[in-house]
């Protein structure tokens, strides 16, 4: 069923606007993990993505007539630029719909090219409405960002390149997944040459659309998808793309936010060029893979899908990069409120290196500490820290895999109030353009006091927000039906054990 697609992507019309990036040996991360990893950089595109190859393909493919009235599309990223650098190699107008939450680089970089940009909505979902609204109007062609069988030939031509670079044996090739439009072009040529190889897809844990598909057997839509890796944050594989997936993708791996930020931080290391997120999935699947699998010696090949990184994302990702590498373990422990218990404490961790010390006085008989520690030996050496100091009789919890407490609490550990009631803790994503935080708290604040407050730019299209509201318990229901109004992704966190420890009333 898709071997139309071996003809369509060996004619496929790339080479005018993309370059055939090297294939290059990974010394660092090989070693690392015992295999040869070998990066596909198509980071090293005109645009820094691979997404030129399929929008390329497709505009070519148009008619002169098509081609006159010129091309549309939607997107917050890589698909735009794409579009807008096609469109002008071939002298044709480009209009991209952009939400309102793109950051400024990528905007200013679509109009670089010569295409115009549209400022509509908060999301993609609105600016893809929008812009099908435009082209029905303008009677414009839409250029799908991955459900289209000429873009999923165009970036099936990576696919050529990594067999014809590599001579020998390739066991495995991991592939970023967000619609599918990638991994399906990559997947239908190496399948049918080289059908021994595996093919195998990565998404974030929290934006998994293929994954889920793969276990329901059908296409599904996601409620809610993550945002760190926006390159990927997809609610639903494409329709061809699943298609053409269920046939030659051997499995979908799912990595989490750190295991990015490590995968982000090995390829610095080999090449010193900065991977977004969604640009180092691959990496961080190869790694969870070899741990999986025990694997040695294999030749396992990643794709670097894009490097269009927001610089101001890059503390977030350093500050991230320990616990996905395995290399840092946040821990919270109750210890005595007394002369020396400090020195007590850190005599029970050992020599290790201490990465963060949240405290503050709280009771007279107990403190609640918050502590990064460094690890060398990985979460088995956090195991132990654990044990040693349970057999001390300290109380511990293990908040290394709590998010609330990684984006939030860290950086609110001060101490109770005894005299706070009735609060309830909420964890926040709002679209983040300028006036976003005052419009949030405009709108969150009119009927329920704000016990507590906590946001922190990481540079994203979303902010994320911690809130604590004063809400008797016969107002709740009228609080969440509130809240649902709103129009936020929000989460209860109420009973997250970190907020207990260190912010909730005695």
């Amino acid at each position: 069923m898709t071997k139309k697609y071996i003809e369509k992507i060996l004619a496929a019309r790339v080479y005018d606007v993309a370059e055939e990036t090297p294939l290059e040996f990974s010394r660092l991360l090989s070693e690392r993990v015992a295999n040869q990893v070998l990066l596909k950089r198509e980071d090293m595109q005109s645009v820094f993505s691979f997404k030129l190859r399929g929008a390329y393909n497709r505009i070519y493919q148009l008619s002169q007539q098509k081609k006159i009235k010129g091309v549309i599309a939607s997107s917050a990223g890589n698909h735009a630029q794409g579009v807008a650098l096609s469109a002008q190699r071939l002298g044709i107008k480009a209009t991209i719909v952009m939400p309102k939450t793109t950051p400024a680089i990528k905007v200013n970089a679509v109009k670089s090219y010569g295409a115009r940009a549209v400022l509509k909505g908060d999301a993609y979902d609105e600016a893809y409405e929008h812009a099908m609204e435009l082209a029905k109007k303008q009677k414009l062609d839409f250029i799908h960002p991955y459900d289209d069988a000429d873009v999923i030939a165009g970036q099936g031509t990576i696919g050529v390149e990594i067999l014809r670079q590599h001579n020998g044996d390739i066991d495995a090739v991991f592939v970023p997944v967000g619609g599918g439009g990638l991994i399906a072009g990559v997947a239908a040529f190496i399948k049918h040459v080289r059908p021994e190889v595996k093919i195998i897809g990565v998404e974030p844990d929290d934006a998994p659309c293929m994954a889920e598909a793969f276990k329901k057997k059908k296409r599904v839509v996601l409620d809610h998808v993550g945002i760190f890796a926006d390159g990927v944050a997809v609610r639903q594989a494409g329709k061809e793309t699943y298609r053409i997936a269920r046939q030659c993708v051997d499995e979908i791996i799912c990595v989490s936010t750190d295991e990015i930020c490590a995968a982000i931080k090995d390829i610095f290391d080999d090449t010193r060029s900065i991977m977004e997120p969604a640009g180092a999935l691959a990496v961080a699947g190869i790694k969870k893979y070899v741990e999986r699998e025990k694997v040695t010696g294999q030749t396992l090949v990643a794709i670097n899908s894009g490097a269009n990184m927001n610089f101001d994302r890059l503390r977030h990702v350093a500050e991230r990069a320990e616990l996905g590498e395995q290399r840092e373990a946040l821990l919270a422990v109750t210890i005595p409120e007394h002369p020396g218990s400090f020195i007590a404490f850190c005599k029970t961790i050992g020599r290790r290196g201490i990465t963060e010390f949240n405290y503050r006085y709280s009771h007279d008989d107990q403190a609640h500490v918050f502590a990064g520690i460094q690890l060398s030996e990985g979460f088995a050496e956090k195991d132990k820290i654990i044990a040693r100091l349970e057999a001390k009789k300290y109380p511990v919890l293990d908040m290394t895999d709590n998010e609330m407490a990684k984006i939030h609490v860290r950086h609110l550990v001060g101490g109770h109030n005894p005299d706070l009631e009735d609060e309830i803790i909420y964890r926040f994503e709002f679209p983040e353009r300028p006036g976003a935080l005052l419009n949030f708290l405009t709108r969150i604040g009119k009927r329920w006091n704000i016990s507590l407050f906590h946001y922190r730019n990481h540079g994203a299209a979303y902010g994320r927000v911690l809130v604590g509201l004063q809400a008797p318990k016969k107002e709740r229901k009228a609080l969440n039906s509130y809240l649902d109004e709103l129009g936020y992704a929000y989460w209860d966190e109420t009973d997250n054990p970190a907020y207990k420890l260190f912010l909730a009333a005695t």
